[in-house]
């Protein structure tokens, strides 16, 4: 039995009574309102402890904010700066791309006026300016490069190592000139500078030096 409540007038007020059955349904509401709360309460907490994905803030790469250096691509190098295996490896994946694909595409004519050597990978000035096209290449292929990087490379670096590399005075000018007659020859480069030592110098400029 509930005590009644008195009024502002010092009159007793009834208490309201419920029905049994609207009790049921506010206690299920508010046990309802608990558990999300809880639940919201929870992953609160999880996000809070989560790690953060980019921890090192202090390595970053334009468009790649906070990635961590173990994931950079490594700086292409030219390819007769490399040693052992790795220029081996690379010699073998330039030699694919210039047989699968550059000459086929691009060789034209064996003639005089454009000779070629079907061991190229013996003139190593050859060898760097392939590689130097086939980086280039690389490059401008990538879709951030553009809908004209493909133009720019063949206006900017095909036509002008193509002309170098197979010119009648070139580094292949005492190879193949002829498709029928395979041919390889290495043209004797220049010796090494010759130049008198310090000492030396000095000594002759003492000996033609007035006394």
């Amino acid at each position: 039995m509930l005590d009644p409540i008195d009024g502002p007038e010092g009159q007793p007020v009834e208490p309201i009574r419920v029905p049994e059955a609207d009790l049921e349904s506010i206690e299920a509401s508010v046990r309802k309102l608990l558990d999300q709360s809880a639940q919201q309460a929870r992953q609160l907490d999880s996000l809070a402890a989560a790690p953060d994905p980019m921890p090192f803030t202090g390595f970053t790469m334009p468009g790649l904010p906070g990635m961590p250096p173990s994931v950079l691509p490594p700086e292409p190098m030219p390819i007769l700066e490399l040693d052992g295996e790795e220029r081996e490896n690379e010699l073998d994946s330039l030699t694919d791309w210039v047989d699968d694909f550059l000459m086929p595409v691009y060789g034209a004519e064996i003639t005089t006026a454009a000779p070629w050597c079907e061991e190229w990978q013996d003139h190593l000035d050859v060898v760097a300016w392939l590689h130097a096209l086939w980086m280039a290449y690389q490059q401008h292929k990538d879709p951030e490069s553009g809908p004209s990087g493909m133009f720019v490379w063949h206006r900017d670096f095909l036509t002008h190592a193509m002309a170098a590399i197979r010119a009648a005075g070139g580094p292949l000018s005492a190879c193949q000139t002829d498709p029928d007659r395979p041919a390889h020859r290495l043209l004797r480069g220049p010796g090494r500078t010759t130049r008198p030592s310090a000492t030396a110098a000095g000594t002759d400029h003492a000996v033609g030096s007035p006394s």
